[in-house]
């Protein structure tokens, strides 16, 4: 059994259909981050950065249960863990990795920024929003060249590389103003991905979550945004 610690969110999103793309038997457990329980002292002794997704494997090496955080790490330890979803040939396997590094260094970042920025961002801070919109778009662009001629992100499989990217473009392309006439290689490689049956039953999960999510409460506390953002009172001088 695994359980797995997160939110609604695209990080969480991925492990969910990695974990249902493998078979493996999971509990899911809701931290809410608006209330600061990421920074309490059982969850720093998960992840020591107070952030999601963890899982905590109760069956891991020689049968002790073993933590694993950040969202690249749990991937790559899942699928190694089940033998699937990671090349075995030495090439795919690197090109596999190319690309999911890819998507932890700027599909995550940019994207994150550039949501936050349109979300929460004072209307006069037109910097930040262009900033992250055009190096968003720079991002999208290069994953549809890509996927203009692989039929996945690492090649002609599908792997952890597109289980950890396609949370992030299909949740927010639209919402990011891009254009799917734009992106039309990135728009097949998602419909694909979408009617993959465990792609299925994960949206059906991330939306239960989604429901449950105190992060989501339509009244959060101040407080505890200005906290989880990092800003007001929780800002570095």
């Amino acid at each position: 059994m695994i359980d797995v610690y997160g939110m609604s969110s695209p990080n969480v999103l991925k492990i969910i259909i990695a974990l249902e793309e493998l078979g493996f038997d999971y509990t899911f457990h809701n931290v809410d981050v608006v209330a600061g329980e990421q920074y309490g002292p059982e969850f720093v002794a998960l992840n020591p950065l107070s952030k999601v997704p963890v899982i905590v494997d109760h069956d891991s090496f020689n049968g002790e249960p073993y933590t694993v955080f950040e969202s690249g790490a749990i991937l790559m330890y899942l699928a190694e863990k089940a033998g699937n979803l990671i090349p075995k040939d030495p090439r795919a396997r690197m090109e596999t990795m190319q690309w999911l590094v890819l998507q932890i260094a700027n599909v995550g970042p940019y994207f994150g920024q550039h949501t936050h920025f349109l979300r929460h961002a004072p209307p006069d801070n037109e910097y930040s929003a262009s900033r992250y919109r055009t190096l968003a778009g720079r991002v999208y662009d290069t994953l549809d060249k890509r996927l203009g001629v692989s039929a996945y992100l690492a090649g002609d499989e599908y792997t952890i590389a597109d289980v950890a990217t396609y949370p992030w473009a299909a949740l927010y392309h639209d919402f990011h103003g891009m254009l799917w006439n734009d992106h039309p290689h990135l728009r097949r490689w998602c419909d694909l991905i979408a009617q993959r049956p465990a792609v299925i039953r994960s949206a059906a999960v991330h939306a239960d979550i989604a429901a449950n999510d105190p992060a989501r409460s339509p009244n959060p506390s101040s407080e505890g945004v200005d906290r989880f953002f990092g800003r007001g009172a929780f800002a570095r001088k």
